[in-house]
């Protein structure tokens, strides 16, 4: 459900993907995993549409995203690494924005978001209010029930845990499971390994733009040490 095919991508001299493939199908949570610096948020940024790679190809359900943008991205929902954003919006506001254009009906709508709220524990009143004086959590609560709110095939969540609560961890994690067992395809970036190795069906890592590995999280877990020291090890190997 999401396919990137040989992408790449340079600013001025500096090439930050390169020549990158990966695949996540229907019925996979994938972890996308890599230091800092490893072009990750570039990957992710256009794997949504933000931006276009310089080369290759994506699609997302089925759909290019460069021959059909529009239909490619409705049908993803993406959270952002950063929630601070549209500050001057109630949560509310915000909400019905993004279901606004998505054209998500009013009543279904309504129902959708009394939905995702209970299961991330922030109430309506809550969201009622400015998100200039809501926590990093609530920001991020608030911008996981927009992009879910028109229940896309296809979830891009950068760095999603940053910030929740436990209990909204939790929650996100369990949505995240759902998701995907109904056939759905979910990707989310993360440094936290110990995540990935609870949740994930598939690991993808990179470094400088290029991809390390792309398998199933338990052909790492017969490894010593686990996922942490496979990571470890192959981006060590990847600086020298």
């Amino acid at each position: 459900m999401i396919r990137a095919e040989s992408i790449s991508k340079s600013f001025g001299k500096n090439l930050v993907v390169d020549n990158l493939s990966f695949n996540v199908s229907g019925g996979e949570i994938a972890g996308f995993i890599g230091p800092n610096g490893a072009g990750k948020t570039t990957t992710i940024r256009m794997l949504t549409g933000i931006i276009r790679p310089d080369h290759g190809d994506i699609s997302i359900a089925g759909t290019d995203m460069k021959r059909s943008p529009i239909k490619a991205k409705s049908d993803l929902g993406f959270v952002l690494d950063s929630p601070d954003m549209f500050l001057k919006m109630t949560g509310l506001e915000y909400v019905n924005f993004i279901s606004d254009v998505y054209k998500v009906p009013q009543e279904v709508r309504q129902e959708r978001i009394k939905k995702y709220s209970d299961k991330l524990s922030i109430s309506l009143e809550t969201l009622a209010g400015r998100m200039t004086g809501f926590s990093h959590g609530m920001r991020q609560k608030t911008m996981i029930i927009a992009a879910l709110c028109h229940e896309p095939k296809v979830w891009i969540l950068d760095e999603p845990m940053v910030g929740l609560d436990p209990q909204a961890a939790f929650s996100l994690k369990t949505l995240m499971r759902e998701h995907a067992d109904s056939g759905n395809a979910v990707l989310f970036s993360t440094h936290v390994l110990e995540v990935a190795e609870k949740i994930c069906d598939k690991i993808i890592i990179i470094n400088r733009g290029k991809l390390l590995y792309e398998g199933a999280l338990e052909e790492l877990e017969h490894k010593d040490g686990g996922l942490e020291e496979v990571f470890l090890e192959m981006t060590d190997k990847n600086e020298s």
